[in-house]
């Protein structure tokens, strides 16, 4: 099993509900992205272009998908949060009945799109 996976099945419910929604998604959304574990969390690669990555916070009590090229992102830039972060914005879940799907679909996309532009 994939080091992010076996992540991902080791979560506490809520989490391991979110986490397990928001991999379908991402992996519907984008066919070719590869799940990788770095940094102790599952990041989403399109080739070697980082995509997204999902940080659980189970203090705070939720899962966030963030994205690295937020900065050039336009889609439902209301939704998301970049708390205590420069660069990075996320969109933030504390349920699984939260998740937008087409909100989240928006934004994989763009994301996607633009992963070549990079971090700034």
């Amino acid at each position: 099993m994939n080091p992010a996976e076996a992540h991902i099945l080791d979560q506490q419910e809520p989490f391991r509900s979110i986490l397990l929604h928001l991999k379908a998604v991402i992996e519907t959304v984008i066919p070719e992205v590869d799940m990788k574990y770095k940094w102790r969390i599952p990041c989403f690669f399109a080739g070697k272009q980082p995509i997204c990555y999902l940080n659980t916070v189970p203090k705070k009590g939720f899962v966030d998908v963030a994205f690295w090229n937020s900065a050039h992102l336009t889609k439902h830039i209301e939704l998301m949060v970049s708390e205590n972060r420069k660069v990075v914005k996320s969109l933030r879940y504390y349920s699984l009945e939260e998740i937008d799907d087409t909100v989240l679909t928006d934004v994989l996309q763009e994301s996607y799109a633009l992963r070549a532009k990079g971090f700034y």
